[in-house]
Order: structure tokens, then sequence, then C-alpha cells
């Protein structure tokens, strides 16, 4: 069956933590990565190399292979580098694929949603809009004539959600002070301890201090005040000044952040770790020595006013790190036929933490004319070799000078910050983060890891029971709590839900079907006809020799399956000599110009990413026909498989397994992006639309585009695209549009309400809506949050997770949005995970009820799945689209085909 690809989700994101990390010196360097504090970063600033030779490779794709001919061998080169703004790793902190949630199972969690889901499967998911985060304002989406944003259908249920309610905050105000230093000081922590011991002589009953602010609800006299430091590290004296800049009361935006700052001191106190962003346990860490991993658990927090009260989120992450080193990859690459081209494939592009300060950075180049040994310029003048300056700094040794230097290259957001431009590394001072597809594809492996990491819903609530109890038992927390007027609850929050209706599908004929309590009908489907269906006369199975038995075998089968359900498939297996990738390129040809079939089905021995790729790109963007791909262990699966195979290609051919009924007239859109692998800078939208009442038939197209304006014009030209061929379909237009918008982050919100909505509603108006009104609503959906809900009691299976079609819409949704969760899947395994669904624009005419209604009915609508999936189909088929179009294609597929689902 279908279901290639894993993102590497590689994507860099995220702000320097506030403090953390280790401590130099090499005995912490034996102990691992996972040490202490950080003892500061090297300095910033230009620091130009000073070997001999030139900067080879360019950034983001390491050298051609014609520059790195020569002999299999690692030798340093002493060459000038023309490298530019370099500077010592330590600087800024990055959250790369190892801080991610753990992802286990592919196939469940893209058909069930269970915990972690497919979002860490997107290929860069959320970078269709970047740069344009704001975190310093509550950012106010609801529209202005909603009045009640609650439902009523449904059955009342009793649910938790994994929130502390904040029972008390003394209604004071905070005074906010800017704090400078007559010099630079690069690492926060050191800031810190200058701050600490200078503010001593005001007597103040307590301060917070992130480095640059200082928040106090004391006055400091006089003000603006200046005192002297001696710090340690360096022997010399550091001016502080402190300047009063303004007041912070209840409602700010950063009256909510002190608190996460509190929070977050807390859990420094309960002797957690801060690696990247989050918090690990490391008396508590999982070590996986078969494998070389250790699993970190720890916590992910954030405290937001909800809609009566304050409160406290808290769920569990973990973390997964390697126990090997860049260098180690060195060693394994050596033994290649060419060690260089092989080191930069399986490095550029990865994410690897600094184990002296704990860091994460993505590798964007390697510089083979460096090393070690090689030297640059401090911001002193003064010239120090690498070698020499991790010892001075980190007490760090570097025993091996036969090494390569790795280049990360800053963002934009950093550069602006004042980082420069490229960062250096050590290979054997980094760690490697994260799973490599070799081990994504270790069953044993993945198995192992959702053992400690899929965890049921009960256990989930004692987990976050006991973290409460552990604040509590930790006197310094306590203390640091009381000493700003504050307490959390004991208990996590509970409040009352709703389960909605089972919604009723519909085979050939209206035969109806419902998917039970667990919304899975997939017993239905089994020998009845499906509710539109496209023969397939001429098919096409191309094989490799010693497949062709096994493909012939399932050929018949899919001919049996497909006969149950009223669609007929005539196969023809063509035998091919090997199974290399021009093999099956030639094969294609012949077959498609000589049969003509109606769709083509490759059989492949396992699951090659350039067999699979070479196969898509043949059959979508140069001969527009529909393609099936099965690996060969799944032909002999029996009936059940070729059955789902046979419902594949009836949806790739226009066919639809089953329909329900839905508002007649109503077009529902979906939209996500992915970053295309083979090229970081560009992207690829998946755009769909609805083309029938129904909700059976689609309009796909994908565009790539580079920036976030480009992604504006092109959805607003989709829309008027997909308008038109409705009306050339239905001959009239939609009367009412309903879009569901993936991959938007919190900070982008206000750029995709005021430029792509806007866009939208202008080209719509001018072209198809002059005398008519526009009814749209645009819906932003997100999965990747860190809300789970409960049921307050356990079911008759003693099952916390609530059922599907559970429905959120108070007491933990947003007083400033109009917004819901759904519980729309059933897991069988672990945590269920909600989907949050945020509207930004609505002139629908219709109440809440409906639109949840709606969009828990469109979750059933997915025909690559016989149950209900996290997202409305739209939106699922969108990412399915652009996820298949930037994995493999790289290009947009033929218009041919715009007309059917054949990404699926």
């Amino acid at each position: 069956m279908e279901g290639r690809g894993r993102s590497r989700g590689r994507a860099r994101a995220g702000a320097p933590p506030p403090a953390g990390g280790r401590p130099g010196g090499s005995k912490g360097q034996s102990e691992g990565a996972w040490g202490a504090s950080r003892p500061g970063a090297p300095p910033s600033g230009s620091a130009q190399a000073q070997t001999s030779g030139s900067w080879k490779g360019g950034l983001g794709r390491g050298p051609s292979p014609q520059q790195v001919a020569g002999p299999s061998t690692w030798t340093p080169r002493q060459q000038a580098s023309e490298a530019g703004q370099v500077v010592v790793a330590g600087r800024g902190s990055r959250k790369g694929a190892g801080e991610e949630k753990v992802v286990i199972g592919e196939r469940q969690q893209v058909a069930q949603g269970a915990e972690g889901g497919n979002g860490d499967k997107r290929g860069g998911g959320s970078s269709g809009v970047r740069g344009r985060t704001n975190r310093n304002e509550i950012i106010n989406t609801r529209p202005t004539h909603v009045v009640s944003k609650k439902g009523t259908d449904g059955v009342s249920i009793q649910l938790r959600a994994n929130y502390f309610q904040l029972l008390s905050a003394q209604q004071w105000g905070l005074n906010q002070y800017r704090v400078d230093f007559n010099r630079e000081i690069d690492d926060t922590k050191t800031r810190k301890r200058l701050v600490a011991i200078g503010i001593k002589q005001f007597k103040i009953t307590g301060y917070l201090f992130d480095g640059t602010a200082l928040f106090t609800p004391n006055r400091i006299h006089p003000d603006p005040c200046e005192f002297v430091v001696l710090d340690e590290t360096s022997g010399e004296n550091v001016t502080v000044q402190m300047r009063m800049v303004g007041e912070v009361n209840k409602g700010d935006y950063t009256y909510l952040q002190l608190f996460n700052i509190i929070i977050r001191k807390c859990f420094a106190y309960m002797k957690f770790q801060l690696l990247g962003r989050n918090y690990y346990d490391p008396k508590l860490k999982v070590e996986m020595r078969n494998h070389k991993l250790e699993l970190w658990p720890g916590f992910v927090t954030s405290m937001k006013q909800h809609e009566q009260h304050i409160l406290l989120n808290v769920d569990l992450s973990f973390k997964v790190l390697r126990l090997d080193k860049v260098y180690d990859v060195i060693g394994e690459c050596s033994q290649s036929r060419n060690p260089k081209v092989e080191f930069q494939q399986k490095i550029i592009g990865c994410i690897v933490l600094t184990e002296y300060n704990n860091k994460t950075y993505r590798i964007d180049d390697i510089d083979f004319d460096q090393n070690p040994n090689s030297t640059f310029t401090k911001r002193d003048g003064s010239t120090i070799s690498y070698k020499q300056y991790f010892e001075e700094r980190y007490k760090v040794r570097i025993v091996h000078d036969d090494q390569p230097l790795l280049v990360s290259k800053s963002k934009p957001r950093e550069l602006r910050a004042g980082m420069p431009e490229l960062v250096v590394l050590v290979p054997e001072l980094c760690v490697m983060t994260g799973l490599s597809d070799r081990q994504r594809e270790n069953f044993q492996l993945m198995k192992s890891l959702g053992e400690h990491t899929r965890i049921a819903a009960k256990e989930r609530m004692t987990k976050l029971m006991q973290f409460a109890q552990r604040l509590r038992g930790c006197p310094e927390a306590i203390e640091e709590v009381r000493r700003w007027d504050l307490q959390l609850a004991d208990t996590l929050i509970e409040f009352s839900g709703r389960v909605l209706p089972q919604e009723t599908l519909y085979l050939r004929n209206s035969q109806p079907v419902q998917g039970g309590e667990e919304a899975d009908w997939t017993r239905s489907l089994r020998s009845v006809p499906m509710f539109n269906t496209v023969h397939v006369d001429k098919l096409a199975i191309l094989s490799p020799s010693r497949l062709a038995g096994s493909a012939k075998e399932f050929g018949q089968m899919l001919s049996k399956a497909a006969k149950g359900m009223s669609m007929n498939i005539n196969p023809r297996v063509f035998v091919m000599q090997d199974d290399r990738s021009q093999t099956y390129l030639h094969e294609l040809e012949q077959v498609i110009s000589k049969m003509n079939p109606n769709m083509v089905l490759a059989v492949l021995p396992n699951n090659s990413a350039d067999r699979y790729n070479a196969i898509k790109k043949k059959c979508y963007v140069d001969r527009a026909i529909p393609c099936q791909v099965v690996v060969s262990k799944n032909l002999t699966k029996g009936l059940s498989v070729a059955t789902k195979v046979a419902i594949q290609m009836n949806c790739k051919m226009g066919g639809a397994p089953w329909g329900s009924s839905l508002p007649k007239n109503t077009m529902v859109v979906g939209y996500d992006v992915c970053r295309d692998t083979a090229n970081r800078g560009k992207s690829f939208a998946g755009m769909v639309a609805s083309m029938n009442s129904t909700c059976t038939q689609y309009y796909s197209m994908t565009v790539e585009h580079e920036n976030e304006e480009e992604l504006s014009s092109n959805f607003a030209a989709f829309m008027q695209l997909a308008c038109k061929r409705a009306r050339e379909l239905n001959r009239l237009i939609p009367e009412r549009i309903i879009i569901y918008r993936d991959g938007v982050g919190d900070g982008q919100i206000p750029y995709v309400k005021e430029h792509e909505v806007e866009l939208i509603k202008t080209k719509l108006k001018a072209e198809y809506y002059k005398d008519t009104p526009l009814k749209m609503a645009f819906i932003i959906v997100s999965k990747r949050i860190n809300t789970k809900i409960f049921r307050s009691q356990g079911s008759h299976r003693n099952d916390y997770n609530p059922p599907p079609g559970t429905i959120v819409d108070d007491v933990i949704t947003w007083p400033e949005r109009y917004d819901f969760y759904i519980v729309s899947q059933c897991v069988r395994q672990g945590t269920v995970a909600p989907t949050s669904y945020n509207v930004i624009e609505d002139s629908l005419g219709i109440d809440a009820n409906r639109l949840q209604r709606f969009t828990y009915k469109m979750t059933h609508m997915y025909f690559n799945w016989s149950g209900t999936v996290r997202v409305p189909a739209p939106c699922q088929y969108a990412h399915k689209l652009a996820f298949l179009t930037a994995q493999s294609l790289h290009r947009s597929a033929n218009p041919a085909l715009n007309h059917t689902l054949y990404y699926l």
C-alpha cells in the first residue's frame, strides 16, 4: 500500500533558553552531555579564521564531489579561510529534531491520531509563514459578532484536562527595569550572577531577571542607578546600569510571562535539567545501550489566561538523546568510497547538541579546510586556535586533530539580534540528536521507545499529579511560589464537555453505515458496493522477475476484492529483469506508450526512496497517470490488504468509498504547507477544495513559494480557480466557503488574518461575489498542542480517554478566541490527542453548534482510512498533497491530475 516517506523534521525553531547547560572539564566530558549548568558562551561578533585555504562547498550543500575528489583520507590541510564572520559554538539555542516528542508507529498515528500524531512527519509543516512572530501581546481573533461560542448538541460528559488552576494571585503591580552592562556579556547565567551580587545593596524583597529586564514589586532608588561588580571569571570589574522603563499590571502579557518564569525557576529547584527549551529529569532517564540511545522524560509548561481562570498547562515530553557523536559518524563514513561526500549527506541538515553547553544547532555546511588547530581572531584582536579556546573557556580537551569543522548558519532573526552569520562547531564535541532513518525503520527500537512514551490516559494523569506533589515537596520551589503570593491547585481542572451523536455515512443506494463507539467502519466496507466506483479496465502491474509470482497472485486478489465492492479491476503483469530505478522508468515509458493503462501499480522490493520518487515523478509529472506503489512484503498479507488497495485505487481514479449528508452548495477547503526536502529554502503549499455537496470530489493544486507574501497571493489565486471550477461543474458559485488552514503558529495568526484572509475576501468579492454576500469561515487547525483531555471517571473498559466526538468549548478555551477542541478519533494505545480549532473569520451566518457538528462530520471523510482522523478531510488531503510534492516530486504535478485524489 501507499504510505511512503518520513520527514526528517529538522526544522529549526525557538529562541535561546533562559539558562541551563553543563560545566566544562574533562570529567564532565566523560559523563556525557547531561551535566549541571552552563558556564557561558564564547565571544560573539566577528571571528576571522586564520588558516590558509579557501571556503569550499557553499552553505547548505557542502562541497561538490568535484571539490572533494582525491585520496579518501581525513588529512587536515592548513589553508586560509574566506568564511567571513564566524563564531565558535556556544551561541544561540535552536530546537531541533532531537527535542520533538517521540513519534511511534507511522500508520496508526496518521490514521488514528495517536499521541504524537502525524505532525512530526510533516516535513516542516509550519514553514509557510515565517518571521512575523510577535510574542509580546495577547492576540484577539474572536469575530466581533460572536456572542457565544458554546454548542448545545450531544450528551454531557465530565472531563479533566492537564491544567492546574492558579488559585490566588495578589493584585500587585511590578516595576520593570532595563539592565545594561558596560561590556558585552553573552552568557545569561553570568549576567544573572553579576546582578544578584550587586542588587543586594538595595534590599528588595524579590525580583526576576531574564538577562535584560528586571521585575520587582519594589522601587529602586535612585533611578537610574549604577553599581560595579567584579566578574570572577574574567577578573574584570563590570559596571551595571539599571533604569525603570515601565510597570506591569494584571492582564498584561508580561504579567503571565512572569508566572511562567517563576515556574521554570521551580524546575531548576527540583533538579530538572534544561535541554533546549524544556526541562527533563536526569534521574529518570532510560538507557537503551543496545541502540546507543537515552530517553529523558520531562515536562512542558505554559501558564495563560483562559476563560475564567489563569491555568498552568503541564504535559509530558520525551527527549531522545543519541550516545554517538558526530566524530563517530566520520569513522563510519571513512570506509566508504568517498568519505567526504558520504559525511556531507549524513550530517548536513541534522540537528546536533553541543555537550559543553547543551545547545542545539542545525548543520548547514562542513569546512574540510579547517580543523581544531585552525585559528580565529577574538574580539580583543588576539588569535587563538579552536582547540585552545575550548580548553580555556570550557575546560574541554579536544583529542582528535584530524576532523573537519561544522558550520551552522544563523537564521535572519538571529542575525537581527546580533548573532554572527556563521557558527563553528567541533564534531568531537557534538552529540547527534533525534532518530536516523535507519533507526526509525528498526521495529524493535521503535517498539521499545513506544513502551516508554505511549502513556495511557490514567497513567498520564497519575504522572501529572506526581509533578504537582513533587512541586509541593520541594522547599525552595514552595518558597519561590509563596514569595510571589501564588498558589497552584493540587488537582487537575475538571469541567463538563459534550459527546456529539454518531455520524451516519452512506454507501451505494443510500445504505447507512455507522462507526460505533470507536468511529471505525472498516468491517462495514467488506463486500458491499462503494458509494461511487470507477472501473480500472487496464491496470498495468510492474514487477521484478523474482516477485512476478507474488505480483500475479496479488493482482487476482485485487480483482476479487474489487468485485465484492462492485468495482472492476483487470490487471496485467509486466515482468522486469531487475529492480533498478532506471529499469522501472524504462518499463513505465514502454507500458504507458503501448498499453495506455488507466492506472499503474509498481511492486517494490523495499522502501527505497529513490525508486519511489522516480516512479512518482514519471507518473505524476511527466505522464499524468494515477500510480499505486506496493512493497513486496504486503503482497502476501491476504484479502484485507487487497481490499484497502482497491479502495485507494478507486479514490485515485475519482471514485469514493462512502459519502455523507452535508449542507448543499458548500465548498470546503483544506490548506497546508511542507518544506521541500531537496531545497530547504522553498516550500510547497497544498490546496484542496471540494467540488460537490457530498465532499467526494475535489479540485487540488500545489504551488511553490519562498516567502509569505507569495504564499498569500497563491492562496487567494487558488480560491478564485476553485470557485471557477465549481461554477463550471455545478453552474453556480458556492453559497458558503469553509476554509481549514493548517500549519500556523500562534505568532503567525495576525499575519494570516490581516493578509491571507483579507486578500481572499478581496479577490472573491471582486470576481464572484459582487452582487451576493460572501459567506466564509476561516479556521486555523492546530494539532501540535500540549492540551490533553481525560474522562473524569474511566469507562467500562477502564479507559480514561474521552470517546470520539467529544467537544470542549469552555473553561480551557481562550476568551479572546472563537475556539473549541474536538477529540475526533479513537486510540487503543496511549492518550488521545485533541485538535484545536480557532475561527478567525466567520460570516457564515450559522451558530457555533452547527460549525462544530460540521467540523466533526468532516473528520469522517478522509478516504484513506475507514475511521475518523484528527483533522477535517480536506485539511488531511492538503497535507498529503504538499507532503508528496515536497518529499518526492519537488515540483507541481501535471494539471491533468488536479481533479483526482492521486496523492493518497
